[in-house]
């Protein structure tokens, strides 16, 4: 079967072995695939044949032995570690979720990693009904979904984004306001989701109520950030709470059956923006890696 491989030329497409599925897993024939920017660390660490990938969707091809998990011809959307850029790929049957008739291959694949990381950080503020909500780095893929998933909580969501164009599309996911800058933001604000770093995630903190929520997923500016105890005053009791999708301990298929079922009942909506063809993969990864994609997911299809 055909997959991609990293090399230290960049990626290559290779003819590779078929995947051998463990009792517990699913063979599914891959239709569509997304990019996520962690993605692009990993490929510069891990040159020697690696074979990138985690967000797929596709159609079972054989069900996973041990009877879990969906049967052969069912649609579905997964997550997996590796290996997941190519025609075949196996998958634990409790990473899949089953797609209704309502939600394209295009939109599952941006589902998995992008779609659980905002689900699972939106979860750590609690309660948001009537809260304020700071989210930054809004305009991704993630940032898009928190604010969403915010705003139908019953959040009042400000979103954080260096682009000028992306607030009318922003304000329609249920954003309340648009900013370019955190420390333009007004607080207190009960929750902060926070994935830029360096002087964003000082400006947060600065405008975070007394007894808050700083849920930090990432550092896109690739900055430090310098705090000590004195930036708690006016914050007290606040508190800075770590998201690594690696380390959460729940498998990922329930909260992507969540995912798949709200874009199908059109209570969240996936943003496209680039859907091409996997032979334009390398050039897709140039262009999230320059920052010269618009808002949103990028999703590679296989015919």
């Amino acid at each position: 079967m055909r997959s991609t491989v990293n090399t230290p030329f960049g990626i290559v497409f290779r003819e590779v072995a078929e995947p051998a599925a463990a009792p517990n897993e699913a063979l599914v024939a891959v239709r569509a695939f997304s990019v996520n920017r962690g993605e692009l660390a990993l490929l510069k660490a891990r040159t020697e044949d690696w074979r990138p990938g985690q967000d797929i969707a596709g159609v079972v091809l054989e069900p996973a032995a041990d009877g879990s998990g969906p049967v052969a011809g069912t649609r579905v959307a997964g997550l997996v570690e590796t290996a997941g850029w190519a025609e075949r790929v196996a998958v634990p049957a409790d990473r899949l979720a089953v797609l209704p008739d309502a939600v394209t291959m295009e939109q599952a694949a941006s589902l998995p990693m992008a779609g659980l990381t905002a689900l699972r950080t939106v979860r750590l503020g609690g309660d948001l009904l009537g809260r304020r909500v700071l989210v930054t780095g809004s305009n991704g893929g993630v940032g898009r979904f928190q604010v969403e998933l915010a705003a139908a909580s019953g959040a009042k969501v400000t979103a954080v984004t260096t682009s000028d164009d992306a607030a009318k599309e922003l304000i329609a996911l249920g954003a309340a306001e648009v900013l370019t800058q955190a420390s333009s933001a007004t607080g207190p604000f009960d929750v902060v989701l926070e994935s830029v770093g360096g002087a964003t995630l000082n400006a947060a903190l600065a405008v975070t109520a007394p007894g808050g929520t700083v849920v930090v997923l990432g550092s896109s500016s690739g900055e430090k950030s310098p705090i000590d105890i004195y930036d708690f005053i006016g914050h007290e009791n606040a508190r800075l709470v770590s998201y690594l999708s690696y380390a959460h301990p729940a498998p990922a298929g329930p909260d992507l059956q969540t995912l798949v079922d709200l874009v199908a009942a059109g209570r969240l909506h996936p943003t496209l923006s680039r859907v091409t063809d996997w032979s334009r993969l390398p050039e897709t990864l140039d262009a999230l890696r320059d920052r010269h994609l618009p808002g949103g997911k990028a999703v590679l299809t296989l015919s």
